[in-house]
């Protein structure tokens, strides 16, 4: 199996990842570092949502609808170039970064849909494990979340995967994740039993093993 999560990483480049840092105020290593480790949350809270019948059926209704076909390119030059093609998406994903306080526009409400009320506890521990702290680590997921979408929507209509299609490739990636180095931080932030507990002890471990899992630039 194919995997999703790196194949969404390689599509920023070093210029993508200087302007992430230059929006979250932070050197372009730290970012990079930040952005393998909200991966993998994003990938994990969309598995999730995709274990039920009814949560892949949404999903793949939100994808076809909202985000298959998105261009790729154009998307990261709207959401992190500042550009934009002057209409339709480059417009709504300005708000993406304009909001401030990464709560707001399509990435905030993006990251509703993806943690619920786990939103909180994912950006607290992306925060304690990239250094970011909670409001950088919201801002980050805002950025990535419509780029999480589009890729995945764009795989899925490529594919030709139907709701339980889109649930089996995203429960095999959740799988993969969890087995490898992000498995305690994904544990620690979508936390199965729910109880709002997370295990920060596990989750900085995994944070310091990602560079090695993403060692592909």
């Amino acid at each position: 199996m194919s995997d999703l999560t790196s194949k969404v990483f390689e599509q920023l480049d070093q210029s993508h990842i200087e302007s992430i840092a230059h929006q979250l105020g932070i050197d372009p290593a730290q970012a990079s570092n930040a952005v393998q480790q909200a991966l993998p949350l994003l990938m994990g809270g969309l598995a999730r949502n995709a274990s039920s019948p009814q949560g892949a059926s949404a999903l793949h209704t939100a994808l076809e609808r909202d985000h298959a076909g998105v261009d790729i390119g154009g998307l990261l030059g709207s959401v992190l170039g500042g550009g934009g093609s002057g209409g339709g998406i480059g417009d709504v994903l300005g708000s993406v970064l304009g909001g401030g306080n990464g709560g707001s526009g399509m990435g905030g409400a993006i990251l509703g849909h993806i943690f619920g009320g786990r939103r909180e506890q994912a950006a607290q521990g992306l925060g304690q494990t990239s250094g970011l702290g909670n409001q950088g680590a919201s801002q980050l997921l805002a950025m990535l979340a419509p780029l999480v979408m589009a890729a995945l929507g764009n795989m899925t209509r490529k594919q030709g995967l139907d709701a339980n299609g889109l649930s089996g490739m995203l429960g095999q990636e959740h799988n993969r994740l969890q087995q490898g180095s992000v498995g305690g931080l994904l544990s620690g932030v979508l936390d199965a039993d729910g109880d709002g507990e997370v295990s920060m002890g596990e989750m900085l471990q995994a944070g310091a093993g990602l560079l090695g899992a993403f060692n592909k630039r």
